[in-house]
């Protein structure tokens, strides 16, 4: 049965494109599967690791930037690079971010707990104002314009249907991914962390190579997603660094059901598309906000380990 649905939700969001005969949905659905990718990456690192990153959009921004950066060209006194494919582009952004993850996670899991939270945050700013102040190479709050959209094996992704398949076909290989690393030895070995760590390190796991396997994989991951952004939406500037972005992501896992595969897309799903559609009955925008966010606190406070673990309580409740 679960694998039935699986399929035929999967149908629905394959062919969506051929029936929903609005462009402006499809960008808003495009957009929500970009930042849905950003939130299944920091479950990976805040649901099944346990570790709260509060700066995990700095990795959306390196994805983005990187790619930018490498499929437009540069020339600084320090370093030329001519223009480069974008699919090698993006792979270079993904690169980029997966080794700043491995940086981060060398340095701050020294510490734990909130002391981590506050490198992170430092971390999201220091590339913030990177990203402002070294106009010779990012252009600073002039942004980089004219970013090229992907093209690969001869199909330009520059329409909003080939830009909902990619994003598609990649929120479907992160999903596939997480699933695959969270059954493996290494994801019992950051659950059990996450559970306990003095238990866990008491039977032989190593606390700091399991927590960088984590972030290294969620820094990529959240790097596709920035890269994927930059070359749909074909311009980016510091706001890319915003904190309201990693709020987004935190929102969407925490509701959705942190630790599991899907709830940071039912979230996103959810906490995504209801802004759009609150706009679209001509609500004020702060009553969108407030409405936003009544349910999100209705959401915590009766449902306070998300959506899907409720859904399947009740499911085992009824059968």
């Amino acid at each position: 049965m679960k694998a039935a649905f699986t399929i035929a939700g999967l149908v629905v969001l394959a062919t969506l494109p051929w029936w929903l005969d609005n462009p402006y949905i499809l960008h808003v659905l495009i957009v929500t599967g970009i930042f849905i990718i950003a939130a299944i990456s920091l479950n990976l690192l805040l649901g099944y690791a346990g570790q709260l990153s509060l700066g995990h959009v700095a990795f959306f921004g390196i994805g983005a930037y990187a790619s930018s950066l490498v499929s437009l060209g540069f020339d600084i006194s320090l370093l030329t690079l001519k223009p480069k494919p974008v699919w090698m582009a993006m792979l270079a952004g993904i690169a980029a971010a997966g080794l700043c993850g491995w940086l981060i996670g060398r340095i701050a899991f020294k510490v734990r707990g909130a002391y981590f939270v506050i490198v992170s945050i430092s971390f999201v700013e220091v590339v913030r104002l990177v990203a402002v102040n070294w106009v010779e190479l990012t252009q600073g709050p002039m942004a980089l314009n004219n970013i090229p959209p992907l093209s690969l094996l001869g199909i330009s992704f520059l329409k909003k249907p080939s830009n909902y398949w990619l994003v598609l076909t990649v929120a479907v290989i992160s999903y596939v991914l997480v699933k695959r690393l969270v059954q493996s030895k290494a994801g019992r070995a950051m659950v059990a962390l996450a559970e306990n760590e003095p238990l866990a390190r008491s039977v032989g796991v190593d606390v700091t190579r399991t927590l960088v396997l984590a972030t290294v994989v969620s820094a990529a991951m959240a790097g596709a997603a920035g890269a994927l952004y930059a070359h749909y939406i074909r311009i980016v500037d510091p706001d890319v660094f915003l904190f309201i972005y990693t709020v987004t992501m935190v929102i969407m896992v925490v509701t959705g059901g942190k630790g599991t595969l899907a709830g940071p897309i039912i979230g996103g799903l959810i906490f995504g598309l209801l802004p759009e559609g609150l706009r679209a009955f001509s609500i004020k925008p702060e009553i969108q906000w407030i409405i936003y966010g009544v349910l999100m606190l209705a959401v915590v406070y009766f449902l306070p380990a998300g959506i899907v673990p409720a859904l399947k309580r009740r499911l085992r409740w009824l059968s």
